[in-house]
């Protein structure tokens, strides 16, 4: 049997790799920044718009703080970062406009993809929490802490307005 080995960050190499997953959030976040206020104009379940308003504000609140960690951290937002989760956002919202005639399975589709999103980003803030630990700056990890309480939150919003729509379907 092996012994275990010792795995030891580079606290620089850490940081880059902190700040370029916090980028993807953040692109992300941006994009339902953009998108959100249209979408719950369209939404048809009244429960559901009240439901993109919380998300809408509280995504405000996660990208001030993300601003602040950029700045604790002497970083800067890159828009060079395209990925998977802010292709996941864009597709989610093109996909919603499919049904665009057709209320229930919008809202359905809305609530769908929110809840998808929103636990993509929960996990990812979860272990940009650990991750901070390591960076040692209480800050930054109350910061992200707050972000994921947020997203865990939304989530359970989520679920609750899904089983809500569903039983009245």
């Amino acid at each position: 049997m092996s012994a275990e080995k010792t795995i030891n960050f580079d606290k620089q190499d850490l940081e880059k790799f902190f700040i370029k997953h916090l980028n993807k959030i953040y692109a992300a976040k941006m994009l339902l920044l953009a998108q959100l206020p249209e979408i719950m104009k369209n939404a048809y379940f009244s429960d559901l718009k009240y439901g993109i308003l919380d998300t809408l504000e509280d995504v405000k609140k996660q990208v001030a703080r993300m601003d602040e960690i950029f700045e604790i951290m002497h970083a800067s937002v890159s828009s060079e970062n395209s990925n998977a989760l802010e292709s996941l956002v864009e597709d989610s919202f093109l996909d919603i406009s499919r049904y665009a005639g057709y209320a229930e399975l919008r809202d359905m589709s809305i609530l769908f993809y929110l809840h998808n999103i929103e636990s993509i980003e929960m996990a990812s803030f979860q272990i940009l929490e650990m991750l901070a630990v390591k960076i040692k700056d209480e800050r930054i990890k109350q910061l992200i802490k707050l972000n994921y309480e947020d997203a865990r939150k939304g989530r359970t919003l989520l679920l609750l307005l899904n089983a809500k729509y569903i039983s009245t379907v």
